[in-house]
């Protein structure tokens, strides 16, 4: 049986050199289109909303009643109602993870931070 085996071996890698070979421009071909956007109930994606490129090489995302964000070379900042908000730039940053919830900002100045219903602090730069 080992014999057969051995025997066999070289045809059976030629054999998969020649269907790689054969796949090869297959391979190479265009990827298929990604599927449809489809929510978790079934119902199709909404579309992005409005995304305009700004003057300075940036780029503003407003979705209708959802999340907000604007970016340049200035910094970024984006916002969700209700929700968590941040931005960021060359004199630091900041965010919060919502109106009345836990927020902080850092730059180079030093850092701060507030827990509602139990403080702040501030820690400045060394």
């Amino acid at each position: 049986m080992n014999t057969k085996l051995t025997k066999l071996t070289p045809f059976l890698f030629a054999g998969a050199a020649a269907a790689a070979i054969a796949a090869a421009p297959i391979a190479g071909a265009q990827p298929a289109p990604p599927p449809p956007c489809v929510n978790a109930d079934g119902s199709p994606c909404s579309s992005l909303g409005n995304i305009n490129a700004g003057a300075g090489g940036g780029a503003d995302v407003n979705i209708p009643g959802g999340p907000a964000g604007t970016a340049d070379l200035g910094g970024a900042s984006g916002v969700i109602p209700n929700g968590p908000g941040g931005s960021a730039g060359p004199g630091g940053a900041s965010g919060s993870l919502s109106p009345v919830g836990p927020g902080g900002s850092a730059g180079p100045g030093g850092a701060s931070g507030c827990l509602p219903n139990v403080g702040c602090i501030n820690i400045p730069a060394p």
